[in-house]
């Protein structure tokens, strides 16, 4: 079948070329490749290490910590969980950007390596984002971050989880530890596959409709067993007792209407939302960390992060 042309911005090439193989031989041989840049442990500004803690039914998570050098603390914290369809591994960029955030936001980031299906199906990453969450809290003081300036956020998947460690907060009861705010990038947050964005990107690169609905059933095979709002954040009951968000789309990306509308369900409920919607771009376009358009967006990111963590 003959694919759509779209009008993508050039910027984002090649990246705009490439659109993975959802399959669990492919899910297999790109997480193979995906690593932690090591030139990121020589950057004098920065201190990375990788402490091990308590995961979903007595497993354990690996969480990396990017501090950088000379900051005063307690410390704002960023807990930074990576995109990758419940499926893929943290991509170089991924890393990159969390060092990023750490200097430029000038906070310790908190980056989650959860466990992800094929071996690890739902509700396995929601509830490791959680129990990190929950680990931040309660060693907030050993690693120099203040509990009260903790902002939460993620790229697409990353974004469910986001969501979802925010809902179980609340749904459990730890409203004290509800974070700052969330910080999504083009997230999925609505399972039902209805919207017009849905239907229309069915081949687009980078991620589509079509891989959301191969990548389904490996990640979600028992969906009867899991709370709806944790699988698609959209259909909670309410959303009430959620952080302010800011919520960023991308323009030819099946999953754009799932941010507009958790937009309009927040400002709905009396929460605020900043919101960008960004043109001639795909899922995944901020990959591409030195185009244009992503390093524009990296610095509103940062603005809204600072401004939040400023204002406590």
């Amino acid at each position: 079948m003959k694919k759509n042309k779209y009008p993508i911005n050039r910027e984002f090439l090649p990246l705009s070329k490439f659109t993975p193989t959802v399959s669990l031989r492919g899910i297999a041989l790109a997480n193979k490749l995906y690593r932690m840049p090591k030139s990121l442990y020589k950057d004098p500004e920065l201190k990375i290490e990788t402490v091990k803690i308590p995961g979903y039914m007595d497993g354990e998570i690996e969480l990396m910590l990017f501090t950088p050098v000379g900051i005063e603390k307690p410390a704002p914290c960023f807990y930074f969980i990576h995109g990758g369809g419940f499926v893929f591994e943290a991509a170089s960029s991924h890393y990159r950007r969390a060092a990023s955030i750490a200097k430029d936001a000038e906070c310790i980031v908190a980056f989650v390596r959860y466990r992800q299906g094929p071996d690890f199906i739902f509700p396995y990453p929601q509830e490791d984002c959680y129990a990190a969450l929950v680990w931040l809290h309660e060693h907030a003081e050993e690693i120099g971050i203040d509990p009260g300036r903790i902002g939460i956020g993620g790229d697409s998947a990353g974004g469910t989880l986001a969501v979802t460690s925010c809902l179980i907060a609340r749904d459990r009861g730890r409203s004290d530890m509800m974070p700052l705010f969330q910080l999504l990038i083009y997230p999925f947050l609505d399972k039902r596959g209805e919207s017009e964005s849905y239907r229309k990107y069915t081949d687009t690169p980078m991620w589509n409709s079509t891989l959301s609905k191969q990548v389904n059933p490996i990640i979600d095979p028992h969906p009867e067993e899991i709370p709806l709002a944790y699988r698609s954040p959209v259909e909670a009951d309410t959303l009430e007792g959620l952080p302010q968000a800011y919520i960023e789309v991308a323009e030819f990306d099946a999953l754009r209407d799932d941010g507009i509308l958790y937009s309009k369900l927040l400002q709905e409920t009396g929460i605020d939302v900043e919101f960008h919607d960004t043109q001639g771009t795909m899922h995944g376009y901020d990959y591409v960390l030195n185009a244009p358009t992503t390093m524009l967006m990296a610095i509103l990111r940062i603005e809204y992060m600072k401004r939040k963590f400023s204002e406590c």
